[in-house]
């Protein structure tokens, strides 16, 4: 707008509270806790939706799309449907201590059914609609069923998982649907008929059950008591000094806790309003999206590193879409894996040249066990890579990474926010905590700046994605993949790294889409790889220089759960299923399609 550039800009004023931070130092282990106050009032899911219906009955909680339009659902509709269903449930037979298993995209009815559920004291497990939907590998969603042995199922759409539901480890249990029961189901509208429950959950009681990625051995399910979710939520808002209800439009799923928690949750216990978005942060699904923030100005916007590195290209193309998309916002987020910083710096540059200021990019960390926010970055910040530094009323004790260098720290967490453990698995969540009741998430973090711990914590990858050299050279994963797809420039989308117990890093790279369109033709394309990657080998040392890479053809494959719901690569299982490019990648006499770096 005025010439300014996006490193010298003011940000917009992102409304947070002042960041607090007290250390602790034991030898080479560091303890960083917060103190700020957050409320303890609030410890069911159910009791913030009371209080905003009580509040601003007539407030947006809930949209999604009808045709052109939205359908929507206020607080005050809100509370009264979810009393009913949980009436017309009870009458079903579910009780305290139940699970009900949820077959189901995001939606209106899910949410409602859900809380109506939590708000009897049964926990409810929304597994990933991949698991069971028509042509989906039923193996997953068996092993779920006889983990969580739910009492009934709720799905969306009886048809789309007609396969799951008729399947022998479901055939026998009540099922309720919202568009196309079939004979015996039970009809999402009928339980609205039904004399309205009072809520009878209680904070140690479970509220969720939710099953881990699995990308470490099978799923678990994880118990979500109603206070870890309810006062994680207060974490989080008491990391702002901002009194006004968020917006947002988001399609993170809610079978998983950064959708059902940080998003959901997070915005019924500010009393904000949600936006469900049925896009995808992948190609040729992501038109949804766009369509969306045309339409919504949000106050807050989270979404996975693939998914901004869709939206920026088309906010670089679209001014429209840019003004509407800056018109109110004041916090950018990203989550479930870590950023290349040129897709935030070229969002930055957009905002610049839109309205002139910058917009702070906050990351959150933690996992399923943690609430799943157990530090995030809570003040104007640019820079990508960085976790933040734990929230309000949570301590992270950091523990020197075994066979890491000195900077570099295994990541434990103790709050209030920590789940007990892992549902009839006793070993498991025994072992999970250390002696001193920190849970122990298998990442690697270090200090943005040795000197200062409250400059944050930087990501530094999963402790059992790392591996060694044939040399015994160490290979940080998350961060060489951070800093190959960052260094290439928006020309892939992700990468995939191999090596372990070879002479060298290889990269197994996915393509933008987009910017093959923009660059057109592919020897550009293997142009850009390859000057990316000798400019990030330049400055590389060790395990951080890449030694060979090669283009795959196609998407990573979202149907066998490669491509995870939540947008980012399952690194084990993509090696996993490309044994024959792993053998091209690492060839003694590579072809011409693999790159080679000296």
């Amino acid at each position: 707008m005025d010439g300014t550039s996006e490193t010298q800009a003011r940000f917009r004023d992102a409304r947070y509270a002042p960041r607090a931070l007290e250390v602790e130092q034991r030898g080479d282990v560091l303890i960083l806790r917060n103190p700020t106050p957050y409320s303890s009032t609030i410890q069911t899911v159910i009791a913030p939706l009371a209080r905003w219906a009580g509040q601003a009955p007539h407030r947006v909680w809930l949209a999604e799309r009808d045709g052109e339009g939205w359908r929507t659902v206020t607080y005050g509709e809100a509370a009264r449907q979810v009393a009913a269903l949980a009436g017309g449930l009870s009458i079903l037979g579910l009780k305290r201590g139940d699970c009900l298993l949820i077959l189901a995209r995001n939606g209106v009815d899910h949410a409602l059914i859900g809380y109506a559920a939590m708000s009897l004291g049964a926990a409810i497990a929304p597994v990933s609609p991949q698991y069971g939907l028509k042509g989906a590998d039923l193996t997953r969603l068996a092993f779920a069923v006889e983990r969580l042995r739910p009492a009934m199922v709720y799905a969306d759409d009886a048809e789309a998982f007609s396969n799951a539901l008729a399947a022998p480890f479901l055939a026998d249990l009540p099922v309720i649907a919202s568009r196309n029961a079939r004979p015996g189901d039970v009809g999402f509208e009928t339980l609205l008929n039904a004399q309205p429950a009072a809520p009878a959950c209680r904070p140690d009681g479970a509220a969720k059950l939710l099953l881990t990625s699995g990308s470490t051995g099978q799923p678990k399910a994880v118990i979500c008591t109603h206070a870890n979710i309810a006062l994680n939520a207060a974490q989080i808002a008491a990391c702002y000094d901002d009194p006004e209800p968020p917006v947002l439009v988001n399609s993170a799923p809610w079978s998983h806790s950064l959708g059902a928690n940080a998003i959901l949750h997070m915005v019924l216990h500010r009393g904000g309003t949600l936006y469900i978005d049925a896009g995808q942060p992948v190609a040729g699904r992501f038109d949804e999206t766009v369509r969306n923030l045309r339409e919504v100005a949000t106050t807050y916007h989270n979404m996975v590193p693939a998914g901004w590195g869709l939206l920026v290209g088309e906010l670089e193309r679209d001014a429209a879409l840019a003004a509407r998309f800056f018109e109110k916002v004041r916090v950018l987020q990203y989550g479930g894996a870590s950023m290349a910083q040129s897709i935030l710096d070229r969002v930055q540059a957009v905002a610049v040249r839109t309205i002139g200021e910058r917009v702070t990019f906050a990351a959150g960390y933690g996992a399923t066990e943690t609430g799943p926010t157990a530090c995030n970055i809570h003040w104007l910040n640019a820079r990508s890579g960085m976790v933040g530094l734990p929230t309000p009323g949570t301590a992270v004790k950091l523990v020197p990474a075994p066979g890491g260098p000195a900077d570099k720290f295994e990541i434990r967490v103790k709050g209030p926010q920590v789940s007990p453990g892992y549902l009839d698995q006793p070993e498991a969540s025994r072992d999970a905590f250390d002696e001193e009741g920190f849970y122990r998430l298998g990442d690697a973090a270090r200090l943005a700046d040795p000197y200062d711990p409250s400059a944050g914590l930087v990501f530094d990858g999963r402790l059992v994605e790392n591996f060694k050299l044939a040399s015994g050279t160490f290979v940080a994963a998350g961060a060489l993949r951070v800093a190959a797809v960052s260094a290439i420039g928006g020309v892939v989308s992700d990468a995939v790294v191999c090596g372990e117990g070879q002479d060298g890093v290889g990269l197994m790279l996915f393509l933008d889409p987009r910017a093959c369109e923009r660059l057109g033709d592919a020897a550009a394309m293997r142009d850009a790889v390859r000057i990316g990657l000798e400019g990030l080998n330049a400055t590389a040392k060790g395990g951080g220089r890449v030694a060979r890479a090669l283009i795959l053809d196609g998407g990573p494959d979202a149907g066998s759960g490669e491509l995870t719901d939540k947008g980012y690569i399952n690194q084990a299982l993509a090696r996993d299923r490309r044994p024959a490019e792993l053998a091209r990648l690492f060839a003694s006499e590579p072809d011409d399609g693999v790159f080679v770096f000296s």
